[in-house]
């Protein structure tokens, strides 16, 4: 059959995004060999077995668990056991694996400190010291900080709010560590997972790295963005993958999205369409019951699990319910907005490295993506930057305080962040700091919970434009909060309460978690800039 020229030129397009796609999974594929084997591939129907019948209250339990014998053994006593009239599912489990380790400190929470005592005193708890390949960890090579609770291990945004408070305890040396960390990831795996597990394999999280090489460079001078220049770059790699073969507007690979103007902007993604093997059980029985395409949903989900908002009526169609999840389709003002703020980094490490034809190239990047951030993300009808829904080609109509990001990265013109600081005083600000979407959907991504990183972003954004009255004043009511709820449990926790109503925040997959990084990092920082460290 001969082709005719417009036809020759779809297949060739559509062939090349193929071979772009196969090469990357190829370097996935490759990556992954090098590393621990996830859980979810090595035990099989085992695996399955035990999320689906809840042997473990919490889905991440299993997945985190050690094995007591080689894996081949495993499964095959499971394979000869497993039809026995008899068999006990638990009894197996527990004969063969181990509980995820919990260090032992000894620790106790001593009220009579002040809350920064505390913090600084949980420093040492949370740090983990260089791993081994054990489970379904990820091996690093230096000290890092986990999040407390049930998160042993380290998470890739909260990282950077951790490091905050960490700037300001004078641990300059465990910054860099974990920068370096970072980076081993960037090399090693080709991005930095949401988390170091195998099952985190598919997803990223919110790209804070290049943020995390600037809080280091103001400690150590310019010098470290030329250091870090080769794991900036493949890091924006990664999120950019495909770009250069997207034809039409809407086309969509990965990550990234053709809009109608021609200009490339991202959404968050997901390299697996199956069930999350940290809550496989929640994933599945809502694929059942959603009736909708279970790997379309599957994908959507654990798109919404990189955006590190896990879960908010954000992500929802329907603005409600978890079955009508459409994180694929859309454009999130927060992610280009961080990205955009990588395009800047890697210009300036060019710069400084003395490549100006480079730096020149990423500038021009950065400054497309800002143009196309304001076309597309600022909602005229609500005074401030929404996502944008791609496929229907509109506004989302959900306010959320990823509209703040804008301001933290200097997106915003002047005029629009005076609307934004407008909404964020008459529907955001609350007793306790700034809620996270105006929605009570009983996600922990939403009203009435307050979010540590969110509270920074804010009031970063607002400093930037001179609204500091209400930075302040936000501020103040968030350092309260944390202190209130300090005093009356004696911990810091992962996310708060914003209305006044309660000390433990709720909703959400698990229960409300104390330790905690980001928490602990931000307050930190926020008391330090408002003066009230002495």
């Amino acid at each position: 059959m001969k082709l005719l020229p417009i036809e020759f030129l779809k297949l060739a397009l559509r062939r090349s995004i193929f071979l772009v796609w196969l090469v990357s999974a190829q370097h996935l594929l490759l990556a992954q060999a090098t590393q621990p084997i996830a859980p979810e591939q090595a035990y099989g129907e085992l695996f399955e077995q035990v999320q689906l019948q809840a042997v473990f209250p919490d889905s991440k339990t299993f997945v985190d668990c050690l094995p007591k014998a080689p894996i081949d053994e495993i499964m095959e006593r499971f394979n000869k056991q497993k039809t026995r009239r008899n068999f006990d599912l638990k009894k197996f489990v527990d004969k063969y694996f181990e509980l995820p380790p919990q260090p032992s400190s000894g620790y106790q929470s001593d009220a009579s400190r002040s809350v920064v005592e505390h913090i600084n005193a949980l420093w040492p708890i949370l740090t983990r010291q260089p791993d081994d390949a054990s489970g379904s960890l990820i091996p690093l090579p230096n000290p890092y900080v986990v999040p407390g609770g049930r998160f042993g291990e380290v998470y890739y945004w909260d990282s950077y709010f951790t490091m905050l408070g960490l700037q300001v305890s004078g641990k300059t040396e465990l910054i860099e560590d974990m920068v370096d960390n970072f980076s081993h990831l960037i090399n090693t795996i080709g991005f930095i997972p949401n988390g170091n597990r195998t099952y985190y394999r598919g997803r990223s999280q919110p790209p804070f790295y290049a943020l995390m090489v600037q809080l280091l460079a103001e400690e150590k001078g310019k010098e470290v963005l030329k250091k870090y220049l080769p794991y900036l770059e493949k890091e924006y790699n990664f999120w950019m993958a495909g770009s250069e073969n997207l034809s039409s507007s809407g086309e969509a690979f990965r990550r990234v999205v053709r809009m109608p103007d021609g200009t490339t902007l991202n959404r968050y993604w997901d390299d697996f369409a199956e069930p999350r093997p940290e809550s496989y059980k929640e994933d599945y029985r809502l694929a059942q019951e959603a009736g909708r395409p279970p790997k379309e949903l599957y994908r959507d989900i654990r798109a919404a699990a990189e955006s590190g908002w896990d879960f908010s009526a954000r992500w929802f169609a329907d603005g409600i319910i978890m079955a009508s999840i459409q994180t694929t389709k859309i454009i999130p003002v927060d992610l280009n907005s961080l990205l955009y703020n990588l395009e800047k980094t890697i210009a300036a490490a060019h710069k400084e490295a003395g490549n100006t034809e480079k730096s020149l190239a990423y500038e021009a990047k950065a400054r497309a993506r800002k143009t196309a951030i304001i076309q597309y993300c600022y909602n005229l009808e609500k005074g401030y930057y929404t996502d944008y829904l791609f496929v229907e080609n509109k506004s989302s109509d959900i306010v959320t305080m990823a509209g703040v990001f804008p301001l933290f990265f200097g997106i915003a013109t002047q005029d629009e962040a005076a609307q934004i600081a407008k909404v964020l005083e008459e529907n955001l600000l609350k007793d306790g700091g700034f809620l996270t979407t105006t929605i009570e959907s009983e996600q922990q991504w939403d009203a009435p919970n307050g979010w540590a990183p969110l509270q920074w972003m804010a009031y970063i954004g607002l400093k930037n434009y001179g609204f500091n009255d209400l930075a302040g004043k936000a501020a103040e009511r968030w350092i309260a909060l944390n202190e209130k709820v300090y005093e009356n449990t004696g911990k810091m926790v992962e996310k708060y309460i914003v209305t006044g109503t309660s000390d433990e925040a709720g909703g959400g997959e698990y229960p409300l978690q104390d330790g905690f990084g980001w928490s602990n990092g931000v307050l930190l920082k926020m008391m330090e800039a408002e003066g009230m460290l002495e």
